[in-house]
């Protein structure tokens, strides 16, 4: 048995503890309650990181196991329960539900209640903090109560674990989120270096400061205070012609600094119904929330536009929802970087609230060509009136449009419809491309 598996079976030996207390208290068997420390294994487990890391006392700890339970084993409370009542019968002070495909018991905040507190009412309510937005447990997303019908006790709903902890202390990793109507957000990864991105020197120096804002911001923070003065995360708008690097660069930095990148999809969180686009904006940064994730909004003109006039309800909705979106992106403790072809496109209002503003020009012939340099694969036999210098100067493409001209000829040259690329055969693939961009040969 692995240390963790070992570990999380001394824990919930001792949770039952805890609950048969309880009920011999309940029962009329026990005037005490009391309960054995729980001695972990001294070997390294994800369910001893978390104890190192939270430092929970006994009833935080009691609520984590009672929500974690179902999850090891689906009849752990049934089992406790027949112990102590083999006749059976109506057990309310227990609390629990069944669920649609869970048979056995599930607990509820009434479970909590009585394993806790008994009937003892202040205890009860010192229990409900437990619950608060300002316990550590919501607000580092780890446990809550399903909500529940309105006129129904808070504490009926069900003992909630996040589906991230709940893998974390089981498998000890909690793996990538993949991209879903409930997390519209794709992993985004590139195999490219630094030194094959080709930027304006401007453009360049100003992604050089997102990367000393990413070295150094807990310094700036903590060790220097300015947490108490600004608010946390770096917000940047990158903004240029289509192909000019900005996903890119985005991805790079990521690779650069350690950090996964996620792309959103606009299309997808923007609802026609009212109050939809602010839920689907929710779940998202409650996701990224503490992962230190890059948040990549790609085309954020679809939300960020220019904000219209009053005229009806879905006007006052549209801004609502460009309201919530930056309320969360300011609140958010990591890079969010938004992307849009045009400047122009972004409502000035919205201007002051990024730390920089980084443009993403068309390259100019001396990036052009280093663009062709670095793209063009070596194995492909150049003729001699093929002149980069020449070519980089007479016809304005961008890295994206270079790179399909690339793949087009690497593709003609391996069916060998050719063995020597020539500089006419080049221009055939330029005049292509040029075509397709609908540019005006």
């Amino acid at each position: 048995m692995t240390t963790n598996a070992a570990n999380l079976q001394l824990a919930l030996n001792w949770l039952k503890e805890v609950i048969s207390g309880r009920l011999r208290m309940h029962l009329g068997q026990s005037e005490t309650f009391e309960v054995s420390p729980l001695n972990l294994s001294s070997e390294p487990s994800s369910l001893s990181a978390f104890l190192e890391h939270y430092d929970p006392d006994f009833a935080e700890f009691t609520l984590l196991l009672l929500t974690l339970a179902p999850h090891l084993h689906p009849n752990f409370f049934s089992q406790i329960i027949a112990e102590h009542l083999p006749e059976g019968g109506d057990f309310p002070e227990f609390g629990g539900v069944k669920a649609t495909h869970h048979r056995g018991i599930l607990p509820t905040g009434e479970t909590a209640l009585f394993i806790l507190a008994g009937d003892n009412l202040e205890k009860r309510l010192e229990v409900q903090q437990l619950f608060s937005p300002e316990h550590w447990f919501a607000q580092h997303h780890i446990l809550g109560l399903e909500a529940v019908r309105e006129g129904e006790p808070a504490m009926s709903g069900r003992l909630i674990l996040d589906s991230e902890m709940v893998e974390l202390l089981t498998t000890g990793v909690v793996s990538r989120p993949r991209f879903s109507i409930d997390f519209p957000a794709e992993y985004i990864e590139t195999k490219m270096e630094w030194e094959d991105l080709v930027l304006n020197p401007k453009t360049l120096r100003q992604i050089r400061e997102i990367e000393t804002w990413i070295s150094h911001n807990a310094t700036l923070m903590n060790d220097w205070g300015m947490g108490k003065k600004i608010k946390p995360g770096f917000r940047a708008l990158f903004y240029g012609p289509p192909g000019t690097g900005k996903t890119l660069t985005a991805t790079l930095l990521g690779k650069q600094t350690g950090k996964e990148v996620f792309r959103i999809d606009l299309s997808r969180v923007v609802s026609k119904y009212i109050g939809e686009t602010e839920k689907n904006l929710s779940r998202l940064f409650d996701k990224a929330e503490h992962k230190n994730w890059i948040l990549f909004f790609d085309e954020a003109d679809a939300l960020f536009g220019k904000r219209t006039d009053i005229r009806d309800a879905h006007d006052k909705y549209a801004n609502q929802e460009v309201a919530y979106l930056l309320q969360r992106i300011e609140g958010y403790n990591g890079l969010v970087i938004l992307a849009t072809n045009q400047r122009s496109n972004i409502d000035d209002a919205f201007i002051r609230r990024f730390q920089t503003i980084i443009h993403f020009p068309l390259p100019r012939p001396e990036e052009r060509l280093l663009l062709w340099q670095k793209t063009f694969p070596p194995q492909i036999r150049l003729a001699d009136d093929i002149d980069w210098g020449q070519i980089a100067t007479r016809f304005e493409l961008t890295g994206a449009g270079i790179l399909n001209v690339t793949h087009y000829c690497a593709l003609e040259f391996l069916s060998e419809k050719y063995n020597t690329l020539s500089g006419k055969q080049l221009e055939a693939a330029i005049l292509r491309e040029y075509v397709k961009e609908g540019k005006v040969v």
